[in-house]
């Protein structure tokens, strides 16, 4: 696979936990793992080994993730071709398929991972199937979601997986994610098991029932997962180009020697709100699933608030900042690390105003002073115009005033100081 290595940029972020210090973290080198390949055992293996080769213990760390979301009725009889793109190496590969917001089971009648070569076409030979419960196949009942069995082999850091799915007896409402800044494709009956793309010949731009992606690796690594709307999810950045801001902030991590947070997870839905629902639920009511649930997270990077502020709703800098210490408790008391970001300036979007604007400037000064986060990203000042600070700087800006085009996404990433991804917690 290409190494599209970001470059190293300057940080704007300042850690503010304890005494405003990031302890200092413990140097790791992460090795790249070889393709996904058979191991000589056939059976499946725990989620997790006990040790390694070289006698350090392991776990399960979540390598890719999208949020779940209410999509539209899905035809009965269908395959589905997700492409994903993974953050941290390991073994054992392990899926988890939502049925969320269905209101009916889902029947996962076949699924397979395999590596992509191009399109819709796999690299021959990469593509082997998931089974569930040693099963083939698998009903999820309406509102529930289930892990794979654990695939034997090997799986490399920056991979394009490609999840193919048979469905059947799908009715109603399905689950998947809208805004996938990604191709994948669906083709009606069943050919998942098929490596050729000839069958493949409708494309798409959301991904389906497919939510995380799971892999062993040491117990020393974990994973980062950015909470946030449209900006995280993507909007304005290149289709199929892996060039949303956490996808560089992933190639950063794979780079660098100094930390152990590997695993970078985009939880972000276009449209959404801190307090309340609408694209998506909202940040409180998504955090569980979208966030505490998966298996390795050692940090979570909150940056969300903008939908809240530009809606007009009578939202208030105290609003959001009482939504936000919610986040950061609840995620505290399940040991981990919170990371938060300022919003960024939307001037000249159409639904900024003077009002708007001092609610922005209020939150973005909680932020960086309260102490309540064990770190800030200074999002705000690293994409803002200096000669107007309620614009975003030209140069990265996407089009439409409020989203950052791929320049701007990569300087938000080189904007992170890895360092602070870790805490004492």
């Amino acid at each position: 696979m290409r190494d599209n290595s970001a470059h190293l940029g300057g940080r704007w972020t300042r850690s503010v936990h304890r005494r405003r210090a990031v302890g200092v973290v413990c140097a790791l080198v992460l090795a790249v793992l070889g393709p996904l390949t058979a191991t000589p055992a056939a059976q499946a293996a725990p989620a997790a080994q006990v040790t390694t080769v070289s006698g350090q213990g392991t776990h399960t760390v979540v390598t890719w993730g999208a949020s779940a979301e209410r999509q539209g009725a899905g035809p009965a009889d269908r395959s589905y071709r997700l492409i994903v793109r993974t953050s941290v190496g390991g073994a054992d590969l392990r899926i988890r398929l939502s049925n969320a917001f269905g209101e009916h089971p889902v029947t996962f009648a076949s699924a397979y991972a395999g590596l992509r070569k191009q399109g819709a076409e796999l690299v021959r030979g990469s593509n082997r199937q998931l089974t569930f419960g040693r099963a083939a196949s698998v009903t999820v009942p309406a509102g529930e979601t289930v892990l794979s069995d654990p695939l034997p082999g090997k799986l490399a850091a920056e991979s394009d997986l490609v999840v193919s799915l048979y469905v059947t007896g799908a009715q109603g409402p399905t689950t998947g994610h809208g805004m996938a800044m990604q191709t994948s494709y669906a083709a009606a009956g069943d050919h998942a098991a098929e490596d050729g793309a000839a069958n493949w010949t409708d494309p798409m731009g959301s991904w389906y029932w497919l939510d995380a992606v799971s892999v062993t690796t040491s117990a020393r690594v974990g994973a980062v997962v950015t909470l946030g709307d449209s900006i995280t999810d993507g909007w304005a950045s290149t289709t199929d180009g892996n060039r949303r801001w956490p996808d560089y902030l992933s190639r950063r991590l794979r780079a660098a020697s100094g930390t152990t947070v590997k695993g970078v997870v985009n939880e972000g839905i276009s449209g959404n709100k801190v307090l309340a629902d609408g694209a998506g639920e909202s940040a409180l009511n998504r955090l569980e699933r979208d966030v505490l649930s998966h298996p390795g997270v050692s940090t979570v990077f909150l940056f969300e608030g903008i939908n809240d502020i530009k809606a007009h709703t009578g939202v208030t800098a105290d609003d959001l900042i009482a939504g936000y210490r919610q986040i950061i408790d609840r995620a505290h008391t399940a040991g981990k690390c919170v990371v938060g970001a300022t919003v960024m300036p939307f001037k000249g979007w159409y639904e900024y105003d003077d009002e708007a604007e001092a609610v922005r400037r209020g939150v973005n000064d909680w932020i960086r002073n309260s102490g309540a986060f064990d770190a800030v990203t200074d999002f705000d000042r690293i994409t803002r115009n200096p000669y107007d600070h309620q614009r975003i700087l030209p140069f990265f800006d996407g089009g439409d005033h409020l989203h950052p085009n791929d320049k701007g996404m990569q300087a938000m990433a080189d904007a992170v100081d890895l360092s602070a991804l870790r805490c004492a917690r």
